[in-house]
């Protein structure tokens, strides 16, 4: 159709599905190309077979209520979920707690919980200030105990945000959000157990028939074992050589993969690109899938018929996290198998010396799967966040995915929307109230700009936001280059 602007979407995972599925929706403006490397949408939302003619969702589980945005894309693409509910085993023995009852670690750290609930306050209403300081700095300032932090806050801040062992640098604001933001807590801060519900989530269908419904339903076209080896981008056009160099022209591209990724394809990236794409960290872990009951019961309290959830940090380096899952009690495909699955996850490879993943017996195990994660440590928010909306929209080139902001599958679901706006597409979920205020709230801070100009409060704010944005991005560029030169 004449016309029609051609936009090339390098990624189908949650951002690049979604943003295929909006700017379908105008096929008399678009024409949507897809190029994927794997071969099938979904990214790291995968799923896998095992043993017994069972099957696994791997990377992604699911998610909570407020994820409005995720649930209202699959309502439309005819998509159920499942409800379970949170429930999760911290530490093994003196240093055991969970969400739903109270044991000798909860009381013998009571004044501390208590006090932890006012240091949240503090940071929430200066977190101006706090976005930039990593927990682990934050707790020792308000005296809180190595006990409190290690057995406490930082395993329930890697649970939240699957930062591993990053997550003594997590940024200070955002764990107070997870449990003072309207949006986006999954608990309330309980000032005597810290955490004391179970509340409701769902878990997701089979990831790979999700993604190809989403996909296929898109009307986009769809290249699958098709990855992108060079990016030009010349004179208002977007050049694109896959591997086997056959060389596409775009009007526009969408970057919905890693930042790695970006980098090592774009030619002549700008200066901001280098800089903002460059200060996200990426780092190596390993998922180990067993039904080793010796090693779970040695390493963790397992309650069989409870929990999803288990964390527990290492006994010779007490800021240092490991993750267990049990699936049975996750994924509904399991629930009624009489199989208790596992999975373990053992995070950042140049840690491999305090792994314990040798000791899971062999003839146990289902499947090894490496990843490479990011984490948002308080650098993400300093040197990446802030100046993701300067490479919006130049070069005829956007970019979206959870790295932009924080690790979610919802900020993944929105970020392609918001591309997909930016190219003139319309929001798809206007009549939702939280869907359309957790979008407009990513328009504005990864974006600069409100869904639509006009007289309206976020067009203001866009408009206040923007200088102040500009002020302490020059002072974090300032600071990133003295802390490279520093480091060198």
């Amino acid at each position: 159709m004449a016309g029609r602007r051609r936009v090339l979407i390098v990624g189908s995972g949650a951002a690049g599905s979604a943003a295929a599925y909006c700017l379908t929706r105008h096929p008399d403006k678009f024409s949507v190309d897809v190029w994927e490397k794997e071969s099938l949408p979904g990214g790291v939302a995968t799923s896998t077979d095992i043993k017994h003619d069972d099957f696994i969702n791997d990377g992604v589980q699911g998610g909570c209520a407020t994820y409005r945005n995720t649930l209202n894309l699959m309502e439309e693409h005819g998509l159920t979920t499942s409800p379970v509910h949170m429930m999760i085993s911290f530490g093994k023995g003196r240093t055991a707690w969970t969400n739903y009852t109270k044991t000798e670690l909860i009381e013998r750290l009571a004044p501390e919980i208590k006090r932890f609930g006012r240091c949240l306050r503090i940071i929430n209403k200066l977190e101006f200030f706090f976005i930039f300081i990593p927990i682990y700095k934050v707790l020792k300032w308000f005296g809180f105990s190595d006990e409190f932090r290690n057995e406490m806050v930082f395993p329930l801040t890697a649970l939240f945000f699957g930062t591993g062992n990053q997550t003594p640098n997590v940024s200070a604001a955002i764990v107070a959000r997870v449990f003072l933001d309207d949006d986006l807590r999954l608990f309330d801060y309980d000032s005597e157990r810290l955490l004391s519900q179970t509340p409701e989530m769902f878990a997701f269908p089979k990831l790979d028939k999700m993604y190809q419904a989403i996909m296929s339903k898109s009307g986009a076209n769809f290249y699958a074992n098709r990855a992108v080896k060079v990016v030009r981008r010349v004179r208002g056009k977007v050049y694109v050589t896959d591997e086997n160099d056959n060389e596409e022209v775009f009007d526009n591209i969408i970057f919905a993969c890693d930042a790695e990724t970006v980098l090592r394809v774009l030619k002549n990236p700008s200066f901001m690109e280098r800089r903002t794409l460059g200060n996200v960290r990426y780092y190596n872990d390993i998922t180990v899938t067993h039904e080793d009951d010796d090693y779970m019961n040695k390493y963790y309290e397992v309650h069989y018929d409870k929990d999803q959830y288990f964390v527990r940090t290492d006994p010779t380096h007490r800021d240092k996290i490991e993750m267990s899952f049990n699936l049975s009690n996750y994924q509904p495909q399991l629930k009624e198998s009489g199989r208790n699955v596992f999975q373990t996850i053992f995070l950042d490879d140049k840690m491999r010396e305090i792994w314990t993943d040798k000791e899971i017996k062999e003839e146990k195990v289902l499947l090894r799967k490496w990843w490479r994660q990011f984490s948002h440590t308080w650098r993400h928010f300093a040197f990446c966040v802030p100046f993701m909306r300067y490479l919006q929209g130049t070069k005829n080139t956007y970019y979206c995915g959870s790295y932009t902001l924080i690790n979610t599958h919802e900020i993944a679901i929105i970020s392609g929307f918001a591309a997909a706006l930016r190219l003139g597409a319309d929001y798809p979920f206007p009549q939702d109230k939280l869907a359309s205020k957790q979008f407009d709230h990513y328009m504005l801070v990864i974006h600069g700009r409100p869904r639509t100009w006009g007289c309206n409060k976020d067009s203001v704010l866009a408009v206040v936001m923007a200088p102040c944005v500009a002020i302490m991005a020059f002072f974090m560029l300032i600071v990133n280059f003295f802390m490279k030169c520093c480091c060198c």
